[in-house]
């Protein structure tokens, strides 16, 4: 342990020590889980049940099947699913048949699709039938052999040379051939990044890697979840690194019922909330946005949650507290990122939760802020740099990109290309993405402390700034506003306001108001497409 870190013997042991992870395949949690509580539900799905015992048996006959069509360990199987049994029970099949989970984002296009699949070498895909017509006009040129095709509900297509998933798992003989594993090494999955910073890579997560970070938020939150009592809204995506571990796998290892959504849809979720009455939800900010403007939130029953862990972008300071104030639920908010399977940091349950902050390391993980110009010097507390992180969840690196691994993985550390600074008590504030920051006149400017000053504006919903050209300053900051329902503004207006609240140069000097704002299909705000519409004006 670091001198650095001398801050953690003030909190419980179990958080400063070194965690100890079993050498056993990541699949082996279900497995596990099937044991003890065979008859608990793992899985809802609009009413339907599915118990641990019945998934487990799902999840076999699927790597059966795999097996016999000749998937070998190492092979890329890809997932083209929204959250849905069928997810799970393919993830947990692939797993166990000792092939690589490939995610791919059901909102990609055709070009896209194309990319991931040339780049993975994935011979076998499961996709929603609405999906497969952008799969099939992309096979060719990929290394497609099978196509599994999922239907939620009864349908008229035909699929025909391609197979139903419910005949595919017939294909198996019953049998599982027993696989050799090499946790440490072996990948469990290929999590692509998001692709809105560049080209998308796929960060190479071993078994140990996901199953590392499901055993440390196990034991940072082993005091707020009861084994085999809780409940999981399961909205965020699950082919989201941050629902594939924060709701699936972390669900299966404490025998946890996940409440599966496929999409984010305010009545949905709230009824859905009052019928099912979860214990948890992990989700994002622009949620608790849509359901704190909920004029009758409160009448849902969303005091059954007992803690929200939030993830993927930054929490406003004032929706949380506005979160908190209507809803009574707790949320802590957190950081990670692809490369770290994903949690890295989170506000401590058991200690002090600080405002605007991410938190303190997960247990077993190491990080320090290092300057911008190097990456090798470690900066004081308080002041900003670049967060670098070293832990168990680390990825392995990125598949086939061996110069951008190399960028990235330094002398055992993560470099996440996030600007943060830390405090005296360790916790981790992140400022902005490096590539996000504004230089204006020579300042340098962060979007987020604008971005923080817009939202405790009275009639604003969300909020995002960008840099724009300027001839004169290098760049001014732009601010794209979406306002609460019913609430009007000016951009005389809102520029008066930022200049009665915050420093002259941070100032935006261009204000846009939006009905929604571009976002992942986890509701992450994306910057660079912004940056992209003006760019190419």
């Amino acid at each position: 342990m670091s001198e650095k870190k001398a801050w953690l013997t003030r909190y419980p042991e179990s958080i400063a020590k070194e965690l100890d992870i079993p050498n056993k395949p990541l699949g082996h949690i279900l497995k596990e889980t099937v044991e003890k509580y065979p008859t608990h539900n793992a899985l809802s799905f609009f009413g339907r049940k599915i118990s641990y015992q019945e998934l487990n048996a799902l999840a076999l006959a699927f790597t059966s099947a795999l097996q016999q069509n000749q998937v070998q360990k190492g092979d890329r199987v890809a997932i083209m699913l929204p959250n849905c049994p069928q997810y799970v029970i393919s993830y947990y099949g692939i797993l166990t048949a000792g092939a690589i989970v490939t995610q791919v984002n059901p909102m990609l296009v055709e070009r896209e699709i194309e990319y991931i699949l040339k780049d993975s070498g994935a011979e076998t895909i499961v996709v929603l039938d609405a999906f497969y017509p952008r799969v099939k006009s992309v096979q060719a040129q990929s290394n497609l052999k099978n196509i599994i095709v999922v239907s939620l509900q009864p349908s008229g297509n035909d699929f025909s040379p391609d197979r139903s998933f419910e005949s595919f798992l017939t294909e198996g003989n019953g049998n599982v051939l027993p696989i050799a594993m090499d946790p440490e090494n072996d990948i469990a999955v290929l999590q692509y990044t998001g692709g809105t910073t560049g080209r998308s890579k796929g960060a190479m997560l071993t078994h140990r890697n996901v199953l590392a970070n499901v055993l440390q938020s196990h034991e940072f939150f082993k005091h707020e979840l009861d084994v085999g009592k809780e409940r999981c809204l399961t909205v965020i995506p699950l082919f989201h690194v941050f629902g594939m571990t924060s709701c699936m796998n972390l669900s299966i290892y404490i025998a946890a019922e996940s409440i599966l959504l496929p999409r984010f849809e305010l009545e949905e979720v709230l009824t859905t909330i009052k019928t099912e009455q979860p214990t948890f939800f992990p989700g994002v900010p622009t949620m608790y946005v849509a359901i704190t403007n909920h004029p009758h939130a409160e009448d849902y029953g969303i005091n059954s949650i007992k803690s929200c862990n939030s993830g993927s972008a930054p929490m406003p300071v004032e929706l949380l507290r506005e979160f908190e104030g209507k809803t009574g639920a707790k949320i802590l908010e957190g950081y990670g990122l692809s490369e770290a399977s994903p949690t890295t940091h989170c506000n401590p349950p058991f200690a002090d939760r600080k405002t605007g902050s991410v938190g303190i390391g997960m247990p077993s993980t190491e990080y320090k802020i290092v300057d911008l110009a190097t990456g090798t010097v470690e900066v004081q507390a308080g002041e900003l740099g670049e967060v670098i992180i070293k832990g168990p969840q680390v990825m392995k690196g990125y598949w086939n990109m061996s110069e951008e691994t190399a960028n990235t993985l330094r002398d055992g550390w993560l470099y996440t290309g996030d600007i943060a600074k830390v405090d005296e008590d360790g916790y981790l504030y992140i400022v902005d993405r490096k590539k996000d920051l504004i230089i204006a006149s020579g300042f340098n400017i962060y979007p987020r402390d604008i971005e923080e000053v817009l939202y405790e504006h009275p009639a604003v919903q969300e909020a995002v700034c960008i840099g724009v050209p300027d001839l004169y300053r290098g760049e001014d900051v732009k601010a794209v506003i979406v306002l609460k329902a019913g609430k009007t503004a000016t951009e005389e207006e809102m520029i008066r306001y930022c200049k009665e609240n915050m420093a002259a140069y941070k100032v935006p000097r261009h204000v846009e108001f939006r009905e929604q704002l571009p976002k992942t299909n986890v509701g992450k705000i994306l910057r660079r497409a912004l940056r992209d519409e003006v760019k190419n004006k």
